[in-house]
């Protein structure tokens, strides 16, 4: 069975995972797109948004690194869009365009039922109303032993953090001040999960940390 990993996931210096008042022009709150500059630059990234070129070295390494061996995705809805409550209509097909970054399945985090989408280039959304256990599991039914990346935000990755399911994180802290937002580890004791830190290798423009259960 694969491993459950957060990878490339940015928080700033003060704990940040996003900041606040996320809308249609914000969808990482105020604020919260500088704890991503890291990666803009890095070739995965650009080759993300369809530019060539981008470069090479430590963070993207790690930007590569979160891309390798993952079979399924799983996303909080304010990642897939910034639609509250039910859907008004199936209009709404993600942040991404009709060729979305993930090619495989995502299931998506909501209270509101809405059909599977299937995307140009492999990814298809399925949403998932059952909780995350229920994601998780069919999650890696679709991943066939390769890994299930979360991708966010920040309440859900806590959600997994908390029950102990999460196996590898990856962090990549940002010189950025946020003063509010969403927090992501307040109240979640690592150590008494049985986390510890097992990677640190710092860039120009990050400090990327990677924890794992001992």
């Amino acid at each position: 069975m694969g491993r459950l990993r957060v990878s490339s996931f940015s928080i700033s210096i003060d704990g940040y995972g996003a900041g606040p008042d996320q809308d249609i022009n914000n969808p990482l709150g105020v604020g919260g797109m500088a704890l991503h500059q890291w990666a803009f630059s890095t070739r995965t990234i650009q080759q993300m948004f369809g530019n060539g070129g981008g470069a090479d070295g430590v963070d993207e390494d790690f930007a590569a690194r979160g891309f390798d061996n993952i079979g399924a995705w799983i996303l909080g809805r304010n990642m897939f869009g910034p639609v509250r409550g039910p859907w008004p209509d199936d209009s709404w097909k993600g942040w991404w365009g009709d060729n979305p970054p993930y090619h495989c399945p995502v299931y998506v985090l909501t209270h509101h039922a809405r059909p599977s989408i299937e995307m140009k280039g492999g990814t298809t959304f399925h949403f998932v109303t059952a909780g995350i256990e229920s994601a998780l599991t069919q999650a890696r039914a679709a991943a066939q032993g390769k890994d299930v990346r979360v991708g966010g935000g920040v309440a859900t990755i806590r959600q997994y953090l908390t029950l102990g399911l999460v196996d590898e994180m990856h962090l990549a802290i940002s010189p950025v001040i946020l003063g509010k937002g969403e927090h992501l580890l307040t109240g979640i004791d690592l150590n008494k999960l049985g986390y510890t830190c097992v990677e640190h290798v710092p860039s120009q423009l990050a400090m990327h940390v990677v924890i794992a259960r001992a």
